[in-house]
């Protein structure tokens, strides 16, 4: 039942996610600077989450004392290589590398999640995952073509660096989830890496772009700060919850849902790669699912 829960929240979460990037990458343009708008964006997850976190905690449903010195260390690192560090990594590494390398190098999360799944949470990855994986990896050559590395920089190693810190926190969170709120959790990433973000940002000579923002900006932030919210929340109860390698693979479906908005309201055409893309994801997410249900039927079976 745990199991099954985990999938079908790793399922909402790619949801959020797909409808997400799709909507960021319009606002982004909007409101004109990355940093800025992902600061903004993710302030405003930030207040959500305290909010909840202050009503939880009046209600007495978050027992604080229980989190001990070393799951605070872990929900610290949580915020700076989860919510803050990889962000600014990423989106400055975007304004030097090629996007299409940048994307490719990004779809390479779930290869250093799975590499350290295996050793840190001992999870089992069988032959047919590995090739699933692999699958899924490939899929994104349908488009575009297989891109020349000849140029690689420091752009594309920014990328690479936020890539695996990402990696890193999928394990991190996966660790600490075993005995601290999922809600809490939640708060560590968004918070404190709000925080920071907010610290370089105003370290940039930014801070005035937000005080710039105009109504429609505000209104189209706000949709993001919506979809953000339920992708974390939805992503940490889902971690909690299934192995770490299935909901990070999962969330590979998001691409599918980016895609088909993108081809509805954006080019208003779904070329045949994209289709392609789309049921070989769907079809190797399947078989990396499989291969998980059967592992923890026999996990479940050896534990009776």
């Amino acid at each position: 039942m745990r199991y099954e829960k985990g999938f079908k929240l790793a399922l909402a979460t790619a949801v959020f996610s797909g409808v997400a990037v799709f909507l960021n990458s319009l606002v982004v343009k909007a409101v004109g600077d990355a940093l800025v708008f992902t600061t903004v964006k993710n302030l405003g997850v930030a207040i959500i989450i305290g909010v909840v976190l202050g009503a939880r905690s009046f209600k007495r449903q978050i027992d604080w004392k229980r989190i001990d010195k070393k799951d605070w260390i872990r929900l610290l690192m949580i915020g700076v290589i989860g919510g803050s560090l990889p962000f600014y990594l990423f989106f400055k590494g975007l304004m030097l590398a090629s996007p299409v390398q940048a994307a490719l190098i990004h779809k390479t999360l779930i290869f250093w999640v799975a590499l350290y799944a295996v050793p840190f949470l001992k999870e089992r990855i069988s032959a047919w995952q590995w090739l699933a994986l692999l699958g899924i990896f490939g899929s994104n050559f349908l488009i575009g073509g297989l891109p020349s590395f000849g140029g690689w920089g420091v752009g594309e190693t920014m990328i690479l660096g936020a890539t695996i810190l990402w990696s890193i926190e999928n394990i991190i969170a996966k660790a600490v989830l075993k005995r601290v709120e999922a809600d809490v959790v939640v708060g560590a990433r968004m918070i404190l890496g709000s925080i920071i973000l907010l610290l370089a940002v105003a370290g940039s000579g930014k801070l005035g772009l937000v005080m710039r923002l105009n109504g429609a900006q505000w209104l189209m932030t706000l949709a993001s700060v919506g979809l953000l919210s339920g992708y974390v929340m939805s992503w940490y109860r889902a971690l909690k919850l299934a192995p770490v390698t299935m909901v990070a693979t999962v969330l590979c479906l998001a691409t599918v849902i980016t895609n088909g908005l993108t081809a509805v309201f954006i080019t208003h055409s779904l070329n045949t790669e994209l289709i392609y893309q789309a049921i070989l994801l769907v079809i190797f997410s399947a078989v990396f699912v499989r291969e998980a249900r059967k592992d923890a039927r026999i996990v479940a079976v050896r534990q009776v």
